[in-house]
């Protein structure tokens, strides 16, 4: 027998001994089940009666929140399929602010749908391609079905806040925050030449204190800075202040090399200390000539700058955030100074400063033509409770944006999705091939929004769906799932909507996640998949699913 025809029949090597390798169903299966496991970790947060996760990090640190993106992020996943579903949702959160559960969910539930399909020898590329067809065509439904609205309607833009931070922490005081939230947006919003309205959320700052009432929260026309002035006898209020905005520290510079100094006697050691009192002294005196009556200070200022300064009356605070630095540009105007050598009076911002001594914050307005930027002060009783609704009012202040630039809103409750699911299914029929199920599937994936919703608020998902399912067949397009009244009603009349853009992205992101899984027919490893943790055979399925892969999730 020849050496060519003994090697005929025999498997050729070419992976390592440490590699694993999953392939054609096997590695379908798995996918799905990683995808899945990450979708079904968030849908018991979705809706106003959504439930909370409590997510401890390996150094102890507790987060309390049902946000989906923030449960996504801080979960110990381990698996490189989970993770892609977690692009999802961050895409989700940059692109359109809220919906990140929706997102989520959704992909699970089209992955789930197509594993039914596979078991019907369906080819995962008649799904893909049926997904693809689907997706379009919800995205133009979605724009059908969209209302257009009057972006200066108060009571619209505080039903949008109210409806994004109902089910979160922020729904405590709905009604003052999404007052704040809608006030803060208008305060920002420019319309711009071609008629339409940009809304720059980088000019509404965010600050948390903890030990009051929710209640208490309010809208700042500048900014808030929780810093105290070096010297507590500096002046803490001015009408119309110069303003220096300072990236350069107020100290003796450092030599660039190490440097070996040799004093003999105490003269010498004195002309050392007199030069360096020289040198503050010069750098204080540029700012008193530059007409500077508050400096902001980036880095740090020495003590005896410190006193020099407060001996010329000149309000100084040291080490300011860098994202503070940049909001009081935008709101006093002027130029962030790195060298104090080239600094000149263009360079100062000029602006109204105020202490509260209750809260310990300085409170700056801007007084230039050009001034623009709010801060939303928000108030809670704990460091938990605070952090929580600070994601809230952030997604909402993303939707209640997006709606006055967008000019569409959806109505809520389910509504959208059963009314887009029953135009998907009309639609089927006009679509050839094993793609028309796959369009079915996306159909039925869609629906997964009024049952999670209704099953988190208790009643009965079934029952639901169907009851919804004849409101829509008879045209009651707008009508959705109320979880306050637990009863079917028209949700956009009742003040539930929802921003059309955030839906949109909802489906695109998720469709396009769950096709990237599906085109998945071999997963080769170099190492130890974490998925077969305990699972000897490297080519059989993967143990348990998701087996160790999200094992320390929470």
């Amino acid at each position: 027998m020849s050496q060519q025809q003994r090697m005929q029949g025999q498997p050729m090597i070419i992976m390592g001994d440490d590699a694993q390798r999953v392939k054609d169903k096997d590695a379908q299966e798995h996918n799905i089940s990683a995808a899945r496991a990450v979708a079904d970790a968030v849908r018991s947060t979705l809706g106003p009666k959504g439930m909370d996760k409590m997510l401890v990090d390996s150094m102890g640190d507790v987060t309390i929140t049902n946000d989906g993106v923030t449960i996504l992020q801080e979960m110990d996943i381990d698996n490189p399929t989970a993770e892609m579903i977690v692009e999802v949702a961050e895409t989700q959160e940059d692109e359109a602010g809220d919906g990140t559960t929706t997102a989520v969910a959704i992909a699970g539930e089209l992955l789930k749908n197509a594993e039914d399909l596979l078991e019907q020898d369906i080819h995962p590329t008649a799904i893909i391609k049926g997904f693809h067809l689907a997706s379009e065509k919800a995205r133009e439904e979605v724009d059908n079905v969209a209302i257009d609205v009057d972006t200066d309607d108060e009571d619209l833009l505080r039903s949008v806040a109210e409806t994004s931070m109902t089910g979160k922490g922020a729904e405590l005081d709905k009604e003052l925050l999404s007052q704040i939230i809608v006030d803060a947006v208008r305060q920002v919003a420019v319309d711009a030449d071609d008629g339409s309205t940009i809304v720059d959320a980088g000019n509404i700052n965010i600050e948390t204190q903890t030990g009051r009432g929710v209640s208490e929260s309010e809208l700042l026309r500048g900014a808030a800075i929780d810093k105290d002035p070096v010297v507590d006898n500096m002046p803490t209020a001015f009408d119309d202040a110069s303003v220096l905005l300072l990236n350069e520290a107020i100290e003796v510079e450092e030599a660039e090399a190490d440097t070996n100094v040799s004093i003999d006697s105490p003269d010498q050691l004195q002309q050392f200390l007199d030069q360096e009192e020289k040198q503050l002294k010069e750098k204080v005196q540029q700012i008193v000539d530059v007409g500077a009556d508050v400096v902001f200070c980036q880095k740090g200022i020495d003590d005896m700058a410190q006193h020099y300064l407060a001996k010329e009356g000149i309000l100084a605070i040291r080490r300011t955030k860098k994202s503070d630095i940049e909001f009081l540009h935008d709101i006093l105007g002027g130029s962030v100074v790195t060298d104090l050598d080239a600094v000149t009076e263009a360079d100062l911002g000029q602006g109204a400063i105020s202490r509260d001594s209750e809260d310990e914050l300085f409170y700056v307005e801007g007084t230039g033509e050009d001034a623009h930027g709010v801060t939303i002060l928000l108030r809670a009783s704990t460091d938990h409770v605070v952090d929580e609704l600070e994601r809230g009012v952030t997604d909402a202040l993303d939707v209640v944006a997006q709606t006055v630039s967008d000019g569409r809103v959806l109505p809520g409750g389910g509504a959208v999705e059963v009314e887009v699911a029953d135009r998907l299914r009309s639609h089927a029929d006009s679509v050839s091939g094993r793609e028309q199920l796959a369009v079915e599937a996306f159909a039925d994936a869609l629906e997964l929004v009024p049952r999670v919703l209704a099953e988190n608020a208790g009643l009965d998902p079934i029952d639901i769906l169907v009851d919804l399912r004849s409101e829509h067949e008879s045209g009651n397009e707008t009508v959705g799932l109320n979880v306050f009244t637990d009863s079917l009603e028209d949700t956009y009349e009742a003040g539930i909507v929802e921003p059309a853009h955030a839906k949109e992205q909802a489906l695109s992101s998720a469709t396009e996640a769950a096709n990237l899984v599906l085109k998945i027919d071999d997963i080769i490893s170099a190492g130890d998949l974490s998925t077969d943790k305990g699972d000897d055979d490297a080519g059989g399925p993967p143990a348990g699913g998701m087996g160790g892969g999200m094992g320390g999730m929470m």
